[in-house]
């Protein structure tokens, strides 16, 4: 197992608990830091079937809503969990990554397996016919060592190790952003039961993500199009990020008293895609497979997700070989309705007309419940919520056809502001 976030300790668990000897091999030393830390209600189960739901609620925060903040819109949009199709899922968390995924792979280890961090993997060889592979790692005292695997699961995160090593990674054509971020303490949060709701804000070059946390502090960053971190020049990214949050009078009016707590930090060209999901003997998971952008907080639950269809697969292919193929090809086809499902929101979301249905929801043939369900996760499952959502992308063409210049015209910018920035392409840090 290569990498021990929420997808390689949640697979390496499943294996484990199925009698396999499993090798999981993290980079960090946990507890690290991690962005992403916003669960959805679909995540819940998976967390109850890895016996770790007990911990995560003692550390997280109560997430029972997402609110939409438009400065074109004289008013905030709220949307309920409890509000979705299936009315059984009415919460989720607002979580720590550090120590989020710590429970994780501790878990994993407790169920027995062999957990190394700071081993970085360096190469992984493939064997002739079918035989497995050989990995090779280096510790982080400059030790080498290598294993001989039967199976690979790459879990790297977006390092997305073997789809590096085979050249499968590719640039996302259809979308392209760039985060910039920070925790703040002493920011305003709403009263109640709405505490812990995730705000998005809309602004001029992106939007703002809003995360309150169990300890009071609060994760928020800006994602934007690339071009517009390159306009930060010499500027520190703590002034740059400031600066940046100016922009949104919405957010800036909650911001009054804060601090910021942490190193402000960036990261560019978020979106990828590679080519194919798994070989004979490996397979990829999570964002190891594909990023996009994290708008839809739904990284955890799809690097999760893919990792419970990938214990299963791995299982089948390593007891029963002969049903190997038809295993990988049902992988295969479950790795891609996430990304698809969420993509076409993604894509628009900063479209005006877009805009426009998420601050004014119809729930017309139950359309709004279906985007409540697909905003919440669940997308796995029986829950029949696609007849909507077909009827809510609709209703999005009839209304962009409505205003069709101001769509050519959004089209157009967008179009411009995904193309790649060079400088961009790094992760970038400082206080």
């Amino acid at each position: 197992m290569i990498g021990g976030g929420p997808a390689g300790a949640t697979a390496a668990t499943l294996l484990a608990e199925r009698g396999h000897h499993v090798i999981l091999l993290e980079k960090a030393r946990h507890p690290r830091f991690h962005i992403g830390e916003s669960l959805l209600p679909a995540n819940l189960p998976l967390l109850e079937k890895l016996g770790v739901a007990e911990a995560v609620k003692a550390i997280g925060m109560e997430k029972r809503g997402a609110e939409f903040n438009s400065p074109w819109h004289d008013h905030q949009q709220t949307y309920e969990f409890a509000d979705a199709w299936d009315k059984s899922m009415p919460m989720a968390y607002q979580v720590r990554r550090s120590e989020f995924d710590e429970i994780l792979i501790r878990n994993a280890s407790a169920k027995n397996v062999t957990v190394i961090e700071g081993c970085q993997v360096q190469e992984v060889v493939f064997l002739p016919d079918a035989q497995g592979a050989q990995v090779q790692a280096q510790h982080d005292d400059g030790r080498l060592e290598s294993w001989r695997a039967r199976f690979v699961i790459d879990a790297s995160g977006r390092d997305t190790f073997l789809g590096n090593q085979l050249k499968a990674k590719q640039r996302n054509k259809q979308h392209n952003s760039t985060a910039i971020f920070a925790h703040f303490s002493s920011v305003q949060r709403h009263p109640g039961r709405k505490e812990g709701h995730i705000s998005l804000f809309w602004f001029d070059h992106g939007w703002f993500w809003f995360i309150p946390l169990a300890d009071g502090m609060t994760s928020i960053g800006a994602v934007t199009w690339p071009y517009y971190l390159k306009t930060r020049g010499k500027k520190s990214l703590a002034v740059f990020f400031q600066e940046t949050i100016a922009l949104c009078p919405q957010l800036v009016q909650r911001m009054t008293s804060a601090k910021v707590e942490s190193a402000v930090e960036a990261t560019g060209n978020f979106s990828y895609v590679c080519d194919h999901t798994h070989g004979d003997n490996y397979l990829l998971l999570g964002d190891a497979y594909t990023f996009i952008d994290p708008v839809f907080s739904s990284g955890v639950l799809l690097a999760m997700q893919s990792a419970f269809i990938g214990a299963d697969t791995v299982d089948t292919c390593l007891r029963h070989p002969d049903q190997a193929a038809a295993a990988l090809k049902k992988f295969d086809r479950s790795m891609r309705i996430g990304p698809k499902a969420f993509s076409w929101f993604i894509y628009r979301l900063t479209n005006p007309t877009m805009r426009d249905m998420f601050m004014a929801p119809r729930n017309v043939f139950r359309v709004k419940e279906a985007l409540l369900s697909l905003l919440a996760g669940d997308i796995f499952d029986k829950t029949p919520i696609w007849t909507s959502i077909a009827l809510f992308k609709t209703m999005y063409y009839i209304g962009a056809i409505s205003k069709l210049k101001r769509t050519v015209h959004a089209w157009r910018v967008r179009k411009r502001n995904i193309q790649p920035v060079a400088e961009t392409s790094a992760t970038y840090g400082d206080q």
